[in-house]
């Protein structure tokens, strides 16, 4: 009966629970760690990863290119070259240690995932473990889409125009590694963040806080505050401002549609 009861994770105590959490905790470390030694091995495949949107012929700049030629324009990007320097005797190593890390827990998102969801999945109703898997799904397919907008547009765009951007000939830009990684690595998490937000929406509907019809009132306040927000997890430069309100505003869009679903369904 005991044994029963153990098995059981509606069963367990507090104390068992923490212990299932530790386990879990421990579980998502190892898998991160792995992750994180085999991307640290490959160090040049890593670091011409991260350092590619830095370059003037960055994939991105090749097909607006193709498209500009498409449409019939003879326009093409200018060369440039951009220092990176390191100015620390363990900068590089550290840097490469943390990317290293970054990368491992993106490449291990999915058990992280899963880990949690069966961790939760016991204390769900069956009808909301159906949902639940969706939304995970859902949410992970857009932290994803954040972190390809951040690698392929914005980090691209704005590195171009702030790392070429001079106030004087006599001024010569040269941008510090761990400055480099470090934007690279903030921008690219805080856009894998804020593209949740028709998730945050559903939760929000869910529970009454939010309505489609307020939503859809305040449109234009919205948009004041997407562009606040865009300004401040943004670079300081408008061509980025701009990058990041674009599909902040869609995605504000896509939850009132949600909202608006959800409420006739509710009907």
């Amino acid at each position: 009966m005991s044994e029963d009861r153990h098995n059981d994770p509606n069963n367990l105590s507090f104390g068992e629970h923490l212990e299932e959490l530790r386990k879990m905790l421990f579980r998502s470390l190892a898998v991160i760690s792995v992750f994180a030694i085999a991307i640290f091995c490959f160090k040049d495949w890593t670091f011409k990863m991260l350092l590619a949107p830095s370059n003037w012929d960055f994939v991105t700049y090749r097909y607006i290119e193709k498209f500009l030629h498409w449409l019939g324009s003879s326009f093409t990007f200018s060369e440039y070259h951009v220092n990176l320097i390191a100015t620390e005797l363990s900068s590089q190593f550290m840097t490469h240690v943390t990317a290293a890390f970054y990368l491992g827990l993106l490449g291990a998102s999915p058990y992280i995932i899963y880990e949690l969801f069966r961790f939760i999945t016991p204390a769900l109703y069956e009808n909301e473990r159906k949902y639940s898997v969706r939304i995970a799904i859902i949410m992970y397919v857009l932290f994803i889409v954040g972190v390809l907008m951040s690698y392929f547009i914005l980090f691209p765009i704005a590195f171009r125009f702030l790392g070429t951007y001079s106030v004087s000939d006599l001024v010569e830009s040269n941008i510090t590694l761990h400055s480099y990684i470090g934007t690279f690595t903030t921008l690219t998490l805080i856009m894998g963040l804020v593209f949740q937000l028709p998730v945050i929406a559903f939760f929000l509907g869910k529970i009454g806080v939010v309505k489609s019809d307020f939503l859809k009132r305040y449109r234009k306040h919205a948009l004041v505050i997407i562009m606040v927000v865009a300004a401040i997890i943004t670079p300081p430069d408008l061509m980025t401002l701009v990058l990041v309100t674009i599909p902040l505003y869609l995605l504000f869009e896509v939850s009132i549609g949600i909202l608006k679903r959800m409420e006739k369904k509710a009907i």
